[in-house]
């Protein structure tokens, strides 16, 4: 089928008005970063799950491949197209945005994969509720089908749990069109496979996620945020341990930030500033957050108090104005970098008690390679996922350095990662950036494995080629 007749046909299920091709379609081909750019024959604009479906039915038919995409905000290339020349079509559902059902007595919500994440937060909050996947940074502009096809983390993840875990049912339109009816808003369903699970994470390669129903739960009445100077990591995991062992499950985020995040803020974020007096080489911001409507610093206070395990200084508020300039100082990390230039970025994970081994011997190994490199290390240490991102601070020996050496640092990094049993992705998928580096870190088993579902599901190969196998 020739592009003009395959725009045609698009036209007749969507309407002109939503097939774009040509320089309208341009900026869908590229990640927000910069960093990956393809092409495809058309983007696509359904307002619906019988338009996904039919729409995936006439690429199946005629082998053109499909990309399914959100707010294209993934950090690993996986919501645009491949540069390779295959045909590909871009099935964007950002049109796909309505808000389903909201049973506030069930504490779910019933939502379309299009609706934007600040706009989850909104509608929880207009019933008392509170939808906890904490992208606050990019809320407005991530959509809720590209959280749950990469598995989202953020910093609720400590006390709620990954997007995963924030799913009752959903609905996908497979690689042949067919509908799976999954939204089903129980929270015990024991009745064989939890198919689920297969999509959420799978960064579209088995199917279309267009609808979820998802959890909800109490919104906090009392919150209490602690800015914590740490003499290093190991301190704030030990910290963290204690802070666990007093305060339970009250925590709802335990994030590091080191000095070289700091300063790329503090020069390229406006209206930010030092929490404390004196300059520190480490900071954790911590919360403490109730359903009960009582006041939680005293808890965090006391509990600060009997540490004295590398605490240097810290502060306890109750003010959220106070509480948000300091959470401006995690959010705003990877735009500050952005405005430097592209960094050789990792997203791991280790076990939480293995945090400070994991940056300290990879730090001391990049640094003993390339004098100089900076290092930009921040990240929900409460779940062991941190972000670890080196690149040089001229950009223009930074862009020769990341040409030439950007595998030699992801192998250094990987290799610490795998001595600690970690992961080399932990919350942003494998997309186009990991997919090979993966076969190094995954057992031939679990590949096989992969490999047997995705051509159990897609035999063709159609669904986001290119991306995670």
């Amino acid at each position: 089928m020739q592009s003009i007749e395959l725009s045609q046909h698009l036209a007749t299920i969507v309407g002109a008005d939503a097939v774009l091709t040509g320089e309208a379609a341009a900026p869908y081909f590229a990640d927000w970063r910069g960093r990956y750019r393809g092409d495809a024959l058309a983007v696509v604009f359904p307002s619906d799950t019988q338009q996904v479906s039919a729409v995936v039915k006439l690429c199946a038919e005629n082998n053109i491949a499909i990309v399914p995409q959100g707010g294209n905000t993934s950090l690993c290339g996986a919501s645009v197209p491949l540069a390779d020349g295959s045909k590909q079509v871009v099935v964007n559902l950002s049109r796909m945005n309505r808000l389903r059902a909201l049973d506030a007595v069930n504490y779910t919500m019933t939502v379309e994969a299009g609706c934007k994440l600040a706009s989850l937060y909104e509608a929880a909050e207009q019933v008392d509720r509170l939808f906890p996947l904490g992208l606050t940074a990019i809320a407005p502009h991530c959509e809720i089908g590209g959280n749950l096809s990469t598995n989202a983390g953020g910093i609720g993840v400590l006390r709620y749990g990954n997007a995963r875990d924030l799913v009752l049912g959903l609905e996908v339109v497979l690689p042949d069109g067919r509908i799976w009816d999954g939204l089903r808003s129980l929270r015990k369903d024991n009745t064989g496979y939890d198919l689920k699970h297969l999509f959420i994470g799978a960064e579209g390669t088995l199917g279309i996620i267009t609808a979820a129903v998802l959890k909800l739960f109490p919104r906090p009445q009392s919150v209490a945020t602690a800015c914590v100077a740490v003499r290093d990591p190991a301190a704030a995991v030990a910290l963290l341990a204690h802070l666990r062992a007093t305060c339970g499950d009250n925590i709802s985020g335990f994030e590091i930030i080191s000095r070289s995040c700091l300063d790329l803020v503090f020069k390229n974020i406006p209206d930010t500033y030092e929490p404390f007096a004196s300059k520190h080489e480490w900071i954790v911001i911590t919360q403490l957050a109730d359903v009960l409507d009582a006041p939680l610093d005293a808890a965090l206070i006391a509990a600060l108090e009997m540490f004295d395990e590398g605490v240097v200084e810290y502060t306890v508020t109750l003010d959220k104005d106070r509480a948000e300039r300091w959470w401006k100082l995690r959010k705003n990390i990877s735009d500050a970098q952005k405005i430097e230039g592209i960094s050789i970025k990792h997203d791991v994970s280790v076990p939480i008690g293995r945090v400070a081994e994991f940056i300290a011997q990879a730090s001391a190994a990049l640094r003993n390679a390339w004098p100089g490199i900076r290092i930009v290390a921040f990240g929900h240490i409460g779940d062991g996922n941190i972000h670890y991102n080196a690149s040089m601070p001229d950009a223009a020996q930074n862009m020769a350095f990341i040409e030439q050496y950007e595998q030699d640092v992801n192998s250094i990094v990987y290799k610490v990662v795998a001595r600690l049993d970690g992961s080399i992705s932990a919350e942003h998928g494998l997309g186009q950036l990991k997919r090979d580096e993966i076969t190094r870190y995954k057992s031939p088993l679990e590949l096989e494995l992969m490999r047997s579902i995705k051509h159990a599901i897609d035999p063709h190969g159609l669904m986001n080629p290119g991306k995670v196998l």
